[in-house]
């Protein structure tokens, strides 16, 4: 998988990589409903071939509620984990109570041992 491109040309979906039984998916950036299909596409493939998928949300600087509902949407059809998700990020997802549904860890060396 290459880095997708949004329309203010960064990429939003970094290479992804395989991880024990798993794949890790980077993203980074913005994620709202203009930038989020690259994403959603790289998650859904992902998905579609792997037991385990981690976002590693790290470089995610802003998600709204339409990633949010992509991530519900993904955790209902595989084991997801969300890995070094930002302060907004953990703010967006305990407003919400995804933090009681979405699997949150520190890192991705946490999330894949989980």
């Amino acid at each position: 998988m290459t880095g997708a491109v949004d329309g203010y040309g960064q990429g939003v979906v970094g290479d992804g990589y395989p991880a024990g039984a798993g794949w890790v998916v980077v993203a980074r950036g913005e994620l709202d409903q203009d930038t989020l299909v690259p994403l959603e596409d790289a998650l859904a493939e992902a998905a579609g071939l792997h037991p385990l998928v981690v976002l590693d949300a790290g470089a995610i600087t802003f998600g709204d509620s339409s990633f949010l509902n992509l991530l519900l949407r993904l955790h209902r059809l595989t084991t997801l984990r969300i890995a070094a998700p930002g302060e907004q990020l953990r703010r967006l997802f305990a407003v919400t109570g995804a933090d009681t549904v979405l699997s949150l860890h520190e890192s991705v060396e946490a999330a894949l041992g989980a």
